[in-house]
């Protein structure tokens, strides 16, 4: 069979279809989203790093990755040390495969919840035996995420120019330098039937036209009719790694038009609004409920957030002072 929809879902189920005792997932890409709902699988479960080898890999990523490492019992990270951007999802049974899944689709909230953007599909028995020893190959060559150190950085080091495109400055203030009162953080106290504790950063133009590698264009494509029922794209679900090692899914969501093309016009986190609007109320010191001012971003000591980009759509969001 093969698989273009709820692809996170169809990973974490087929052990309930399938006999197995351990998951073996070989990704050119990760998100540590999907790799900490491991967890909550009743067997062992591996993970490579595909291409670490070529890419290696940014430090928030690597650090939320260690956490998982060190706070998941049955979770075993690996990076491979030669580029592989293959994607493998193998369950073992006996230590011989039962059931295996092969396509485009990352370990990651982008690759595995955005309808039709990736594809997986069954392998057939005949094909257990080369993909076991494929897979053995890459785990020969790769090393426990533990094991890896990354070199310091200096402060003082100039920046990479293909950095400075990744890297942005998104402010929390309004043209004026007010906070909005009814929309941005404080989303939840306009008028929609919002939860009080709704928030989102706004996407401005300016950051779109500087940063076109951050807040990539929405990717429509033509509606389609299945199942009796027409669909479309939305919007692209991505992770979120806070500088405090906190991790949430987040969704780049609105629709803004810039030569011609749309954009995204917030980004806001999900399953629900409210999810980063008290994650900031905490880090300020606002009681929930209330809304943020000036003087609470001022007292905090920062009104903006340094977002930067880890891997395709994993965001390292920076509010620390």
């Amino acid at each position: 069979m093969l698989f273009n929809q709820n692809l996170e879902n169809i990973i974490f189920d087929n052990h309930t279809k399938h006999e197995t005792d351990e998951l073996i997932v070989l990704s050119g890409y990760l998100g540590p989203n999907p790799v900490g709902m491991l967890k909550e699988l009743p067997f062992n479960s591996t993970v490579i790093y595909g291409m670490y080898g070529e890419k290696g890999i940014q430090r928030s990523l690597h650090n939320a990755l260690l956490k998982h490492q060190k706070d998941i019992d049955n979770v075993n990270i690996y990076y491979s040390n030669i580029a592989i951007h293959s994607k493998c999802y193998i369950w073992k049974k006996q230590n011989k495969i039962s059931n295996a899944l092969i396509g485009s689709a990352n370990f990651s909230t982008n690759g595995l919840c955005t309808p039709y953007r990736e594809i997986l599909t069954e392998t057939t028995s005949d094909t257990y035996d080369p993909l076991s020893a494929y897979v053995n190959k890459v785990m020969e060559n790769s090393v426990l995420c533990t094991d890896i150190t990354l070199p310091e950085k200096n402060i003082d080091d100039p920046v990479p120019t293909q950095e400075i495109t990744r890297f942005c400055k998104v402010s929390l203030l309004d043209n004026h330098g007010a906070v909005r009162p009814a929309s941005g953080l404080n989303w939840g106290h306009g008028k929609a039937k919002n939860r009080i504790d709704d928030a989102c950063l706004v996407i401005r133009k300016p950051h779109i036209i500087d940063y076109p590698v951050l807040f990539p264009p929405i990717q429509n494509y033509s509606p389609m009719f299945i199942g009796g029922a027409r669909s479309q794209r939305k919007n692209d679900q991505v992770e979120i790694i806070w500088d405090d090692g906190t991790v949430m899914r987040g969704l780049l969501e609105g629709s803004q038009i810039e030569n011609g093309i749309r954009y995204p016009k917030n980004f806001s986190s999900s399953p629900s609004k409210n999810i980063i609007g008290e994650y900031i109320r905490t880090r300020l010191g606002v009681p929930l409920g209330e809304r943020v001012t000036l003087t609470d971003l001022e007292q905090y000591g920062r009104t903006y957030i340094d977002i930067s980009l880890q891997g395709d759509g994993i965001y390292f969001f920076d509010f620390s002072v």
